[in-house]
């Protein structure tokens, strides 16, 4: 694998922080800024928010400029907002850091998986895209508990301040190390609006949606389900979510390896023994080692879709992949967003805090069955395709007359 895939993923491993480490330092923002739990919880909100507009909103810049250009771009909006962050003097200049740092995000996942695609041969493609997000799984397992930690015990100004520091280390790296690649010739805007016409790229995007939102169903209310139905300590929860990432690690190293021999079964499997696991955890949930064991495989499996996932909205917008590539990185943060919401109305219902396993186990069971379809439609799109070659059905010889 080419040393440029270590720049992008040590940015990667900088925007995984700095998403995800703020939900242990809210109590700290909350009181520094006097405002309450739920308003400090905006910054997680618009953070997300900004992600799903940002990615296609700073992939239409992007088609001005060559890819490496952008990327450097795009790191420096990621440490000026996480820079303002750490020295921001009210919560709402905090709030328009984080929203600023988030611009960052989709566009850079989407752009930086064109270019690690276009750095290795075609049978690697998706090997290099889990490169690249293994920035994203490692911050989980190192960035989020570590930068939770100096925050709580030197100051959360302090772990934005590292943050930006990691930023300019991935802006550094991405200078020296990604080969400079100018825009392809001939691709505009239209040509890249026009692959949400195919519906293969929709449906790949229904699919990041459904199954990455049957994770975070389960995962977005991981602490009260653990201390009140499992019996763990309020302290334990930050191990549990360090076996999550390192199951994210795992699994996505897993789905970018197979995925390159078998893109579609690789789905399969990983979308229905997702949607088992998660509609077992209702069970396991009430014992501690058996939950600690499912939490480690929601995220092997959840992220084993990842590098797969990716890769089929690549190859189904072939010719003008990066606006659908960026958009792509949102819809996992919007079904996020949108598993939390449904996960949250069940428990208000009074289902329980395991209620919200059911839930993600749906969604998975319905990306599982897109899937399906997906591969039932380009089978019947390529057997048209043969006949309409060939002025016969496949397999049917002609008769010949003598």
């Amino acid at each position: 694998m080419p040393l440029a895939l270590l720049a992008l993923a040590i940015g990667a491993f900088g925007i995984g922080t700095t998403e995800f480490v703020i939900m242990g330092l809210l109590p700290e923002v909350a009181g520094d800024f006097g405002v309450s739990i739920p308003t400090a919880g905006l910054l997680v909100t618009g953070y997300a928010l900004g992600v799903v507009v940002g990615a296609p909103l700073m992939t239409v810049v992007g088609t001005k400029v060559s890819r490496k250009r952008m990327l450097m771009l795009l790191m420096g909006l990621f440490i000026a907002g996480n820079l303002l962050s750490a020295v921001a003097p009210t919560f709402a200049i905090m709030l328009i850091g984080r929203v600023v740092a988030s611009l960052a995000h989709g566009a850079f996942f989407g752009i930086g998986s064109v270019v690690a695609a276009e750095l290795v041969a075609p049978h690697k493609k998706a090997g290099a895209i889990a490169m690249m997000f293994t920035g994203l799984t490692v911050a989980n397992v190192v960035g989020v508990p570590l930068g939770t930690l100096i925050g709580q015990h030197i100051g959360w100004r302090v772990t934005f301040g590292i943050v930006a520091a990691l930023g300019l280390v991935g802006l550094a790296g991405i200078a020296k190390l990604v080969p400079e690649m100018p825009r392809p010739e001939g691709v505009h805007l239209r040509h890249e609006l026009a692959a949400f016409k195919n519906a293969q790229v929709l449906l790949a995007m229904a699919m990041t949606v459904l199954g990455f939102g049957g994770v975070f169903a389960a995962i977005t209310y991981i602490a009260p389900m653990m201390t009140h139905i499992a019996g763990f300590a309020d302290g334990s929860v930050t191990g549990l979510l360090v076996l999550f990432g390192l199951g994210m690690v795992g699994g996505n190293l897993i789905g970018g390896r197979f995925a390159d021999r078998a893109l579609m079964p690789m789905l399969y499997v990983s979308l229905g023994a997702l949607a088992l696991v998660l509609a077992l955890f209702t069970l396991t949930a009430h014992n501690k080692i058996a939950a600690a064991v499912t939490i480690a495989l929601i995220g092997a499996l959840g992220f084993a879709t990842v590098p797969p996932l990716q890769k089929r909205v690549l190859d189904q917008a072939h010719g003008a992949p990066t606006l659908a590539s960026a958009v792509n990185i949102g819809a996992f943060n919007l079904g996020n967003a949108l598993s939390a919401w449904l996960g949250g109305i069940v428990i208000a219902a009074g289902f329980g805090y395991t209620a919200p396993n059911w839930v993600g186990a749906a969604l998975a069971a319905a990306a599982l069955v897109l899937a399906v379809l997906s591969a039932a439609l380009e089978h019947r799109d390529g057997a048209r395709s043969t006949v309409v070659a060939t002025g016969t059905p496949a397999g049917r010889q002609t008769p010949v007359h003598h």
